[in-house]
């Protein structure tokens, strides 16, 4: 979104998913739907910053009603594990102190988020993991669901189809589809680059200048029972840090653990001069491109430099500021 000439006292940017998202992939009233939720999830987090609340409180409430909704892999709308089971991971960061906390494969929680920031405010560890995130969310009051509340059809169509094909893995949005992927003559072929919704993450500042960066999903249709992607992973899926930027990823999240791309940004910031937009560039279309990493990251600077960066042909998205209008986008122009 290149450089601002001034500082906004606030700004906030989001991503419900990146990958192969093409006009033709979703109906108007589809699109229609998930421009509205992202509208509903800049809204929230505006609030908070416009009645000078804090980066971090922003971040939480405009994840919380991403994953809400059913239209993207977090929380309600979470795919479905090998196991036919939903497994969440999430993370959040406070640019202020570096303070982090992290969750990974847990179940039956409305709201990963929330865990996430717990473990960071309430425990002493970093990151926590299933049964035992599980147990310290009882004791945080963190709301807990049933396995009914995760159950959506078209989760569950792409677990069918993934597990009928033995097609393994598959990212929420990948275009790459197996050889026989148009034999099954249904009308949306979700394993034929038709998956439409993914990770949702948000970044913040503040009017204090404070960073914050926060990132939740449901992780890989069918994945192996205990596989961890890059959203838990402080550095690689979410970073924040006062100093350079707040950062949320999503994309194929084995490239982005080994490219540390969110800690990555922020020294190419820190370290080389560079600026947020270039910095960016340099992982997500350069590096992480190289190594065959599909996928995109949003984030924002100390300035307010808002950048929303990606190598596929989409991204959900959105941002806000306090001196430009709430807007979103889809595809690539």
């Amino acid at each position: 979104m290149g450089e601002t000439p001034e500082k906004p006292d606030y700004a906030l940017v989001i991503h419900g998913g990146a990958g192969t998202i093409t006009p033709d992939k979703l109906t108007p009233e589809l699109e229609a739907a998930i421009r509205s939720e992202l509208l509903a999830a800049l809204a929230a987090g505006e609030a908070v910053l416009k009645n000078g609340g804090e980066a971090l409180d922003a971040v939480t409430a405009t994840i919380q009603v991403l994953e809400n909704s059913p239209h993207f892999n977090a929380g309600r709308g979470a795919v479905f594990t090998a196991e036919g089971t939903n497994e969440l991971d999430s993370s959040i960061m406070d640019g202020r102190t570096l303070d982090a906390g992290a969750v990974s494969g847990v179940k039956n929680i409305r709201n990963p988020i929330l865990l996430a920031r717990a473990v960071m405010e309430k425990s002493p560890h970093v990151m926590m993991m299933g049964h035992g995130a599980e147990t310290f969310a009882a004791t945080q009051d963190i709301e807990a669901a049933d396995d009914a509340y995760f159950f959506t059809e078209h989760r569950w169509r792409q677990y069918q189809d993934a597990k009928a094909r033995k097609v393994g893995p598959m990212l929420d949005h990948d275009g790459k589809a197996p050889a026989d992927a148009g034999k099954t003559g249904a009308a949306e072929d979700v394993l034929n680059g038709d998956y439409k919704f993914g990770t949702v993450g948000a970044v913040a500042l503040d009017n204090a200048g404070n960073l914050a960066a926060g990132t939740s999903t449901g992780g890989m249709t069918f994945k192996m029972h205990g596989r961890v992607g890059d959203s838990p992973i402080i550095g690689a899926g979410t970073y924040a840090n006062n100093e350079s930027c707040a950062v949320s990823a999503t994309g194929h999240g084995e490239f982005f653990i080994r490219a540390t791309v969110a800690r990555n940004i922020c020294a190419l910031m820190e370290y080389a001069g560079l600026g947020l937009q270039e910095a960016a560039d340099r992982v997500v279309m350069d590096q992480l491109a190289q190594m065959g990493g599909d996928g995109g990251i949003i984030a924002v600077d100390k300035d307010g430099n808002m950048s929303m960066t990606f190598n596929t042909p989409g991204m959900f998205r959105g941002s806000v500021s306090s001196r430009d209008p709430a807007e979103t986008g889809i595809y690539k122009e």
